[in-house]
């Protein structure tokens, strides 16, 4: 099973970025894709998560400007981020498990490499 994240760059407050997860050889019947975030110093969080269903979770402090999706013919689960502010800088992840989107990060035994967002003031 591989998962590689692209999409992050930097950009300044207020500007968008859209992050895209690619996964191959996942064969889970029930699969969930979350976005987690890691910034220096901190612990890594949860951002947004998505089912198989397509039922959807998003900490509070994205909600409204995030939205995770996900394209089953490309085997591809996005990120769409607007009005991102210097708070939101960070190392995003995807990571995978299968059945329920848990909170926690340790309940995830697949993951990507990372990919940078850096939001400037």
């Amino acid at each position: 099973v591989k998962m590689v994240e692209s999409g992050g760059g930097s950009v300044q407050t207020g500007g968008s970025l859209q992050l895209a997860c690619r996964i191959s050889g996942l064969t889970y019947a029930s699969v969930c894709v979350t976005w987690f975030r890691q910034a220096p110093g901190k612990e890594r969080e949860r951002v947004a998560a998505i089912g198989t269903t397509g039922t959807t979770l998003y900490a509070d402090s994205v909600k409204g400007r995030f939205t995770v999706s996900q394209d089953n013919a490309k085997n591809t689960v996005y990120l769409q981020m607007t009005t991102l502010n210097p708070e939101d800088t960070a190392m995003y992840y995807c990571a995978a498990r299968s059945g329920t989107c848990y909170l926690a990060s340790s309940w995830y035994n697949i993951w990507g490499q990372g990919t940078q967002v850096t939001v400037s003031s």
